[in-house]
């Protein structure tokens, strides 16, 4: 019968007045570091001895014990106590809790006194931003967290936000499946269900940087340094119930807003009260925009203002002004360390006297009622006012034979058109946009065509991307020149790479992808292909270099092609309306350019790879004229006729029935024909291109999914 393991006993332990201890010579640690000793006394007043100190008693010449104990380990905690003493805040018999150890223990003094600093583990940090976050949810504030624990509000702060970062991404990051510089980054917003999408996103990109992150998590929100921003101000904002995220890591320049409709809702009723206010002046018209068209003031003419002279006051203020800044160069202009409030004074210096020098316009009243004016934003939120501008239509007309003008100019006779049917004693509305500004019909406007959404471009070219990678895959000569293509450029032209190779494949990830699409026919041939060429290679890379070499040309060419497809990527994304360093949208159109060269060279056929418009793929994401032109162009006028009278519900349905079999494409997902090719013209020798020779030497016949594999069957 197996022996029950001898149980341990533990020291005892019990309280001893303070005046019996004593400081040991064998306790290691000599060197001071960390929390002073007057921080860890004033902590000790706080929340008393959280751990008692570990004693052995001294003995005498006879080896009997003196009622004296040395304190081997928990010298710091000592001296605090002590310094407590010193300072008559603890009484200097106060009754301390001790560990006692016999003096003849066969463990020594010193052993004690470097395993108590050796074994403590420091906890994890996230075990601290959860301690903090508890301790608030406790009732405790900021300021006086980072008093008890010897930081600054700001370190307690960034915890707090990093405590409240998704619990899934938590439990990663415990695990240590992310770094911290990657959970600071997603504690930029507060949407846990957007932080993990974001980071799902990551498993398929080779970019996981925290800037990455954050670029990710603030792609739909406005940036404080913002015009629109500047103008409206953040506190107004904010008191109309938006929301701010704020990066507590980085310098984020104000944060970012994350309600843009509510920000151009107030931009839109600030711009409105203040072209009211210019247009009490007595203008005809007041057309207000964040941002005004290129050449908004072509063909309108513009009238001359006087400018308003200046009172003596304003004289003598404007001399003063400059005799105090010629002082401040010639006191400072040949001097390199310039105060910060000298540079102060001199920007309100400038601005005062450009605000003297600068004289408002007068203008002729009766050429202000034929006139407008233009209001805009100008980036540092200011607004920017151009008055003065007439429509060829408001000019007066001039004299007929009989002399009398033409009715209808809006000065003599007849009211102008918008005027008319104001009812007695109205005043125009004369804020209006830019549109009717420049005498556009909005009405007509709203039933002009437009572009399509960025969003649904996106999605749509999404679709034709796993298309386009799955025909690419079936035609290796098209991915060996497309390959060497890269090659080339990488060679020649000064393209970065990395790898052994100097040459990357990145697997293409969608931002914005159209429901259904993992269920699409394109993206079942690639998953079953890929799952098809996973059996056939080895589990683990080390093994990879031979695999390859077993199979025929065709099989490695078909893999090739495979391989190539993956990092094709056709979709247009959506720009983001200011530049945030990852993607522009030059680029994005070059990317779209080479995509229809390699289309053409596939023989891309969308609808016969199984697109077609549906009301949830395409119709629900459109406006009513849209619809009608795109049913016209697929199956003819009379059909669109036949459907403009239904609501848009009812009208998606009918068109998606209508061109279920019509072979219609939206102009995203269209290849442009190739018209007129020079000779040597690269789309045209792609299309042309071959096999090689090494990968053609032993060239069999490639089955219907293009990898090879049922040849080798």
């Amino acid at each position: 019968m197996a022996k029950a393991p001898q149980k341990i006993t533990l020291s005892g332990s019990r309280d001893i007045p303070f005046d019996r201890l004593r400081l040991s010579q064998s306790n290691v640690r000599r060197v001071k570091a960390g929390v002073s000793i007057g921080e860890l006394a004033e902590d000790i007043v706080r929340r008393t001895l959280l751990q008692s100190l570990n004693v052995r008693p001294i003995l005498d010449a006879e080896g009997q014990e003196t009622g004296q104990f040395e304190v081997p380990a928990g010298g710091r905690r000592f001296r605090a106590l002590e310094l407590l003493v010193k300072q008559k805040r603890l009484a200097k018999d106060a009754p301390i809790p001790c560990v006692v150890k016999a003096a003849n223990d066969v463990v020594s003094a010193e052993e004690d006194s470097y395993a108590e600093n050796t074994f403590r583990e420091q906890l994890h940090p996230l075990d601290q931003f959860r301690a903090m976050q508890a301790m608030v949810d406790k009732g405790q504030d900021i300021e006086s967290i980072a008093a008890h624990f010897l930081v600054t509000t700001a370190v307690v702060s960034q915890r707090l936000k990093l405590a409240k970062v998704s619990p899934k991404l938590h439990e990663i990051y415990a695990e240590d499946g992310m770094t911290l510089e990657q959970l600071m980054a997603f504690s930029v917003s507060d949407d846990h269900e957007r932080q993990e999408q974001v980071w799902e996103l990551l498993a398929h990109s080779y970019n996981r940087s925290g800037a990455y992150i954050r670029q990710k998590l603030t792609e739909n929100s406005v940036r404080v340094a913002d015009k629109r921003v500047r103008f409206v101000g953040v506190e107004a904002y904010v008191e109309a119930g938006g929301g701010v995220m704020r990066d507590l890591f980085e310098d984020d320049d104000g944060g970012w807003l994350t309600d843009p409709a509510l920000l151009d809702r107030l931009v839109t009723e600030k711009l409105q009260a203040e072209g009211e206010k210019i247009g009490a002046e007595g203008w005809k018209w007041v057309a207000t925009a964040v941002d005004l068209p290129w050449r908004v003031t072509n063909g309108l003419r513009e009238i001359d203002g006087v400018p308003v002279p200046r009172t003596p006051e304003e004289d003598a203020r404007l001399a003063e002004l400059e005799d105090e800044a010629e002082k401040i160069e010639a006191e400072w202009s040949n001097d390199p360390n310039v105060p910060d409030e000298v540079h102060e004074r001199i920007a309100a210096l400038d601005g005062e006297i450009g605000a003297l020098v600068d004289r408002p316009l007068t203008f002729d009243p009766e050429e202000m009622a034929r006139a407008g004016v233009f209001v805009s934003i100008e980036v540092d939120g200011s607004l920017c006012i151009e008055r003065g501008y007439v429509r060829p239509e408001d000019e007066p007309a001039a004299p007929s034979e009989d002399g009398e003008a033409d009715a209808g100019s809006g000065v003599e006779g007849e009211p102008a058109d918008e005027d008319r049917d104001m009812p007695d004693g109205a005043a125009a509305p004369n804020v209006v946009s830019i549109d009717t500004a420049l005498g556009r019909d909005e009405e007509e406007d709203g039933e002009l065509l437009k572009p399509l959404p960025d969003r649904l471009v996106a999605e749509l070219t999404a679709w034709r991307t796993l298309a386009l990678q799955n025909a690419f895959a079936q035609n290796p000569s098209t991915a060996f020149a497309a390959v060497l293509h890269a090659f080339v450029l990488g060679a020649f032209y000064m393209a970065s790479r990395e790898s052994c190779l100097e040459l990357s494949l990145s697997k293409v990830s969608f931002g914005f992808a159209p429901s259904g699409l993992r269920g699409s026919t394109p993206a079942k041939a690639i998953d079953e292909r890929h799952k098809r060429w996973a059996d056939r290679l080895p589990d683990s890379d080390k093994d990879l270099w031979d695999a390859p070499l077993q199979f025929d040309g065709a099989e490695q060419a078909a893999l090739f092609a495979h391989c190539a497809s993956q990092a094709l990527n056709a979709q247009a994304e959506v720009v983001p309306k200011y530049d945030n360093g990852r993607i522009s949208k030059h680029s994005v159109e070059r990317r779209i350019s080479h995509s229809h060269v390699l289309a053409r060279a596939v023989g891309l056929d969308l609808v016969g790879a199984g697109w077609r418009p549906t009301v949830e793929g395409y119709f629900r994401s459109v406006t009513k004229p849209r619809i009608l032109a795109d049913v016209a162009e697929a199956k003819g006028s009379k059909f669109a006729e036949m459907i403009d009278h239904l609501k848009k519900g009812d009208m998606a349905n009918e068109a998606e029935r209508l061109l279920e079999d019509a072979g219609w494409l939206p102009e995203p997902m269209r290849t442009p024909e190739l018209l007129n090719a020079p000779a040597g013209d690269p789309a045209a020798d792609t299309e042309a291109a071959e096999l090689p020779a090494f990968l053609d030497d032993e060239a069999q016949p490639v089955d219907d999914d293009g990898d090879g594999i049922a040849a080798a069957a």
